[in-house]
């Protein structure tokens, strides 16, 4: 999943800037989005460019795109206007693939669709000279079935960028079976001379970052498909308990639901129908209605003059000081409600819930009704609230189907009166921060165990390509990996869904007492409430 924004100018600042023996010609093929976010990027740091398409209409228009960018920075005086016109004299569009012949460097970025993508290595090899490299900027095919129409395999790589090319400093660089060391040297190198930071990796399915952003993307649009959330609480919970810049749906209606869809199928076939990578239904009718984004103008939100449009946030019901017993069975989880709710609401204390009081239980992995069963709570005085992330910003409640409206307010206005934001959510087990946690964290985790990446790695390469605040297996030890291996279980167990199956490589290192991101022991863990 590749996230697009607006297209920032940097010209020469990304990195060292290459001397005149050092300017690799760089050719780009496909004149979309991200090719024309490739052709920006090289032009900008010294590179010749030239740019083709099958539609010479698309080529002229990102051309002239492209030299707007250039014109407006220099207007706004991010770089000089000799700068601007040096950047747009680099830039060269040509009608015809041998036109390309000159070129150091091939990225390829097209229609994700790997016969296309073969048609276009087996035309425009012949063209090269023997030392050019060619590169596919797939984010889900394998390099390996791309070079396959090619007669020299070894000069052929993956260079996956990010979007927007510019601000997305990373790149995997991907290593097919037969690609030469060579190759991935020049590769390494050429990335670094754009200022990006160069990741190599093996040429498995979804890489690593479109592999681990399953987990994000995924259980977004399942907890949506679910009724559990509208998407713009889902964002709003992703954003205020979990720390991201921008939620999933913000994300995909960037990047383009088709795409999304794209590489969702992609993943889920080549993985065999793992279950952890099964698409979600509704995403077809979706882009079958072409609620595809920002680019169409409306997706999971809708778009005016370019600007998300975004509903009003709910209003925090005006509710009397009801007192609230909070449930003892999680101390911990019980503490930090309780620090939250200090001075804002009244709290009963003891070990069980006086007449009257709303129950406020604080299930990992659970949904509302099974914890208010299993805690002997009254269900139409009980109300669940999200105590596995700290409560500073954002609190996500969750009634049972028969909880009272004024039980559930009452908790509502003493979250809002000690000034958190508030989102309330159908019942469901592991509300929605836990479930999208739960499930990056397996991924990765997944990742690691069929050694498809080191921790490191993929931690890295997430929070370089997707703006994540920490990488899911550090998220994991945040957590606690006995709190994340409890949460999957009790998933697990709700659901009778395989997609929630524990990783054994988690299970021990949480058994253990170990770290996910590193060999480290953990910290002290209390051990799992069951």
């Amino acid at each position: 999943m590749t996230i697009a924004a607006t297209q920032p100018l940097t010209v020469e600042s990304n990195g060292p800037r290459p001397s005149a023996a050092e300017r690799a010609t760089i050719a780009v093929i496909g004149a979309g989005t991200m090719g024309r976010g490739l052709v920006q990027l090289a032009a900008a740091t010294g590179h010749p460019v030239v740019l083709f398409d099958r539609n010479a209409d698309a080529v002229e228009q990102a051309v002239q795109i492209i030299g707007t960018i250039f014109r407006r920075a220099a207007e706004k005086a991010q770089i000089s206007t000799a700068q601007a016109h040096a950047a747009i004299a680099r830039v060269r569009g040509v009608p015809t693939i041998e036109a390309l012949a000159s070129a150091d460097l091939v990225i390829e970025s097209v229609v994700e669709d790997l016969e296309v993508k073969r048609r276009v290595f087996a035309a425009v090899e012949p063209v090269l000279r023997e030392h050019a490299l060619l590169t596919t900027n797939t984010s889900s095919l394998l390099v390996a079935s791309i070079a396959s129409a090619c007669r020299r395999p070894d000069r052929v790589a993956g260079l996956h960028f990010f979007n927007p090319v510019p601000v997305r400093r990373v790149v995997e660089v991907v290593r097919a079976p037969r690609t030469s060391d060579a190759t991935i040297t020049r590769l390494v190198d050429i990335v670094g001379k754009f200022g990006h930071t160069p990741i190599v990796v093996g040429d498995t399915p979804g890489f690593i970052v479109n592999h681990a952003a399953r987990g994000l993307f995924g259980e977004a649009l399942r907890i949506l498909e679910e009724g559990v959330a509208p998407a713009h609480d889902i964002d709003a919970v992703v954003r205020g308990t979990l720390g991201f810049q921008l939620g999933p749906f913000e994300m995909m209606d960037i990047t383009g639901l088709d795409a999304a869809w794209a590489i969702q199928r992609s993943i889920f076939s080549q993985f065999f129908a793992e279950p952890r990578f099964r698409p979600v239904s509704m995403v077809a009718g979706r882009v079958a209605a072409g609620l595809l984004g920002r680019k169409t103008g409306e997706g999971f939100y809708r778009y005016q003059d370019g600007d998300i449009v975004r509903p009003q946030p709910a209003r925090a019901p005006d509710a009397p000081r009801s007192p609230i017993w909070i449930s003892q069975h999680r101390p911990a989880f019980a503490a930090r409600v309780a620090k939250a709710l200090h001075g804002a609401i009244d709290t009963a204390a003891g070990p069980n819930s006086p007449a009257g009081a709303v129950h406020l239980i604080t299930p990992a992995g659970i949904d509302a009704t099974h914890t208010a069963i299993a805690e002997r709570a009254d269900p139409s005085r009980t109300v669940a609230v999200d105590a596995a992330f700290p409560l500073d910003r954002h609190v996500t409640l969750m009634p049972t189907p028969a909880t009272d409206a004024k039980a559930l307010a009452a908790v509502h206005a003493g979250f809002a009166r000690a000034g958190r934001s508030v989102t309330v959510i159908q019942d469901s087990a592991g509300f929605v921060a836990q479930r999208m946690a739960a499930m990056m964290v397996a991924v990765a985790a997944a990742m690691v165990e069929t050694g498809i990446a080191a921790p490191a790695d993929i931690d890295r390469a997430v929070t370089l390509a997707l703006g994540y605040p920490t990488g899911p297996l550090a998220l994991g030890d945040r957590l606690g990996p006995r709190v994340v291996v409890e949460m999957l279980e009790n998933l697990q167990a709700s659901t009778g869904d395989a997609r929630w199956r524990t990783p054994a490589w988690l299970r021990r290192r949480a058994l253990l007492g170990m770290t996910l991101s590193s060999d480290a022991k953990a910290p002290p863990i209390p051990a799992p409430y069951v």
